[in-house]
């Protein structure tokens, strides 16, 4: 499924793994050993998060833009 949500992906030492959140999901979060292996569990989250809304039939949030400004 294609997505214009966000996903932040930080290390966390306390818990020894990268954990992916999503500004436009505050409740949803997943992680990963590596940078990678977050990234692809943080998409796997982002389509079942949109799938989950769907079949609820609840208004999916508004993606957050970001503009990138060049000097």
């Amino acid at each position: 499924m294609v997505s214009h949500y966000s996903m932040v992906i930080q290390w966390s030492d306390g818990d020894g793994a990268y954990v992916v959140s999503f500004p436009e999901f505050p409740s949803a979060h997943t992680h990963g050993d590596s940078y990678e292996e977050a990234a692809r569990r943080g998409r796997e989250v982002l389509d079942l998060l949109q799938e989950c809304y769907t079949e609820a039939h609840h208004p999916l949030p508004e993606p957050v833009g970001f503009e990138l400004v060049t000097a």
